[in-house]
This record gives C-alpha cells, structure tokens and sequence, in this order.
C-alpha cells in the first residue's frame, strides 16, 4: 500500500507540477515614472485632507477621474474618513494648469454616502 501511494504521488508531481511563485514586488511600481497619472494629486489631495480633518482617519480613497478644458485639469478624488463621531466622505477637486502642474486651486464637499 505505501509502495503504491509513493508511486501516485511521484507520477502526479510529474503530471501537474507546481508553478513558480512570482515575486510579489514584480507587479509593483519601481519608479515614480511608472505610477498612475494622478498618484501625485492623490497624495496632494490626502495630505491636504489630513490638514483639513486632523482628528480624521482616511480609511478609504478612489480617483473618480481627470476633467481636461482650456490647458485646466481637475482631479477628482472621493475619500472616505472616520472621525470621532462619524464616517464620512468628502470629495476633492484638484484644478492645475496642465502644461506647468501648478495647482490652481483645491475643493473640499463632504457627504454622508
């Protein structure tokens, strides 16, 4: 009986080998120049989150998506924060002069969904 188990196993090792792991860090970003578009008005728009709500958690982030008219782009973002008494959302608008990425301004709405 345990001649006949060792043989199943070995022929199966054979028949359906084991594929290499990959190395985790393979599918992440190695430079700045490989990050999404958006990544730096992202952690523009955290930060600036974190200043405005500074007894807030920020437990959730989406980039909703990038509005292009007249050389202006505006970067939406939609946070999602956790305070003392609340959860709450806000959402950030980001406008910056495209060909310089000079932030023109930065809005705040919050909402409770």
């Amino acid at each position: 009986m345990g001649k006949l188990l060792f043989t199943i196993i070995t022929i199966s090792l054979f028949l359906f080998p084991i594929a290499a792991t990959a190395n985790p860090t393979q599918n992440e970003p190695s430079t700045e120049e490989e990050a999404p578009s958006y990544a730096q008005w992202g952690r523009v728009a955290m930060q600036a989150t974190k200043e405005r709500y500074p007894e807030a958690a920020i437990i959730d982030y989406l980039h909703i998506g990038a509005i292009t008219r007249d050389g202006i782009t505006t970067e939406k973002f939609k946070l999602w924060l956790r305070g003392k008494e609340k959860e709450f959302g806000v959402y950030i608008d980001i406008r910056y002069n495209k060909e310089t990425e000079e932030m023109i301004d930065i809005t705040f709405q919050e909402t409770d969904r």
